[in-house]
C-alpha cells in the first residue's frame, strides 16, 4: 500500500480508505520485530508495538459489535489484556485478527450503506458520553480513524526506542522503495 491515500469517490469510500490506511500504518510498526521486540515496552508507559496492533484490533471489533447493536461489556480484564501479546500469541494471530475485523467493518458499511445511520448509545457503559442518544457509522468511522490514528503514533515511539526505525524508511523497506539520498529504506541492525 503506498505512503498515501488515493483519490476517492465519496465520503464512505474515503472513511474506509483513510481507515485502512492508519491500520497499514500500525501494522507496519511491526515490520522486521522479533517477538521479543514486539513484546518490548522500552517507554514510561506498558505500551509495546504488539500490544498496540492488538488493542486497535479489539477496539476496532467492539465498534463493529456498536454498529450491529450488540451488547457491550465493562471488562476492565480484557481491557488490560488487550493491550498486551498473550503468552504463545504471535503477530501473525493478531494480524489474521485484525484483517476479518477489517473485512466485517467494511461489509457492514456496505451493507448499511448510510453514513448517517443511527446506532442507539448504550449508556450501561462509563465510556459512552451520557448526552448522546445515538452514534452514526460516520462517528464510528471517524472515531476508529482517530483511535488507530493516535495509537499509531505510539506505537511509532516504542518502536523508534527499539531501534531507531520510523515510518518512512519502514514503509520504503516493507515495499521495496530503492535508496534515494533523503531516504533509506530501514533494514535490520
Amino acid at each position: 500500500m503506498p505512503g498515501q491515500v488515493g483519490l476517492v469517490g465519496n465520503e464512505q469510500e474515503g472513511l474506509l480508505a483513510f481507515l485502512a490506511q492508519a491500520r497499514y500504518t500500525l501494522k507496519l510498526t511491526a515490520y522486521g520485530l522479533s517477538d521479543e521486540q514486539l513484546r518490548a515496552a522500552p517507554s514510561a508507559s506498558a505500551l509495546s508495538v504488539g500490544g498496540l496492533i492488538k488493542h486497535c484490533a479489539s477496539t476496532e471489533e467492539n465498534w463493529l459489535g456498536t454498529i450491529k447493536n450488540e451488547p457491550q461489556t465493562a471488562d476492565y480484564d480484557a481491557y488490560g489484556r488487550n493491550f498486551a501479546l498473550a503468552e504463545g500469541e504471535s503477530i501473525d494471530e493478531v494480524f489474521a485478527r485484525y484483517d476479518r475485523v477489517a473485512a466485517e467493518t467494511e461489509k457492514t458499511v456496505a451493507e448499511i450503506g448510510d453514513l448517517g445511520h443511527r446506532i442507539p448509545v448504550d449508556h450501561s457503559v462509563p465510556w459512552n458520553r451520557k448526552d448522546l442518544t445515538h452514534f452514526t457509522v460516520r462517528y464510528i468511522l471517524l472515531h476508529l480513524i482517530q483511535e488507530t490514528a493516535r495509537h499509531t503514533g505510539h506505537a511509532d515511539i516504542v518502536r523508534e526506542t527499539i531501534d531507531g526505525a520510523t515510518a518512512f524508511p519502514l514503509l520504503a523497506a516493507a515495499e521495496g522503495w530503492p535508496e534515494t539520498p533523503w531516504l533509506k529504506p530501514w533494514q535490520p541492525s
